[in-house]
């Protein structure tokens, strides 16, 4: 039986990481969600005073040799130790064990920009959403699990994020089987979207 794998790609706070749990919860027996962010680079070496001043949104900033290798092991049925990022100090602060599953999802804003990637995935999935809910989404999130501030988060949004996704996350639709709306509008495309992934574990499980 061979792994069937999905990629999951979209802005910042458009709905991807909720799309792909309810892509695992669709599968609860049978799916391992792999998540870009975890594969940030370590800054551990640089001082933390310097580590805000990254540009976290740029591809640059993503192991991505590491994660194409763990997204192979893991088709090939090997497990993988996946990092532990710590996103308050920007640095990694272990592993996890993730073992390999008939259904993978790969989820990350940068899924679709890499070819490295693209070339493992059987299915490609965008997820769109507006910048104003997007931003909104963002600093929810942001003031209230990585403890900074509102006004932080608003620069680093119009700084980094924004210019980011114009560039190099929006343009990864045009490469997708699915575009989903990160509201509620997109239900139909997504029935027809995991429809289509039953219908490919099925026939994995043929092979």
């Amino acid at each position: 039986m061979r792994t069937v794998c999905v990629g999951v790609a979209g802005g910042s706070g458009s709905g991807k990481t909720t799309l792909s749990r309810r892509l695992a919860a669709e599968f609860p027996d049978c799916s391992v969600v792999l998540e870009q962010d975890s594969y940030y680079q370590d800054h551990s070496s640089i001082a933390p005073s310097e580590r805000v001043h990254i540009n976290y949104d740029h591809p640059s900033s993503i192991e991505i040799s590491l994660l194409a290798s763990h997204i192979s092991r893991l088709k090939a049925g090997s497990p993988v130790q996946s990092p532990i990022y710590d996103f308050v100090t920007h640095a990694r602060s272990g592993s996890r064990d993730v073992l390999p599953a008939p259904l993978l999802l790969v989820e990350g804003i940068l899924v679709l920009h890499f070819r490295e990637i693209q070339d493992l995935l059987d299915v490609k999935v965008f997820v769109a959403q507006n910048e104003a809910e997007r931003l909104a989404r963002r600093i929810a999130r942001d003031v209230c699990e990585r403890g900074r501030s509102r006004a932080s988060v608003q620069e680093q949004f119009q700084r980094f994020v924004a210019p980011m996704h114009d560039q190099y996350v929006e343009p990864c639709s045009k490469s997708a089987d699915y575009v989903i709306a990160g509201d509620d509008t997109g239900e139909e495309r997504l029935k027809r979207l995991i429809r289509h992934i039953r219908s490919r574990l099925q026939a994995a499980r043929e092979l």
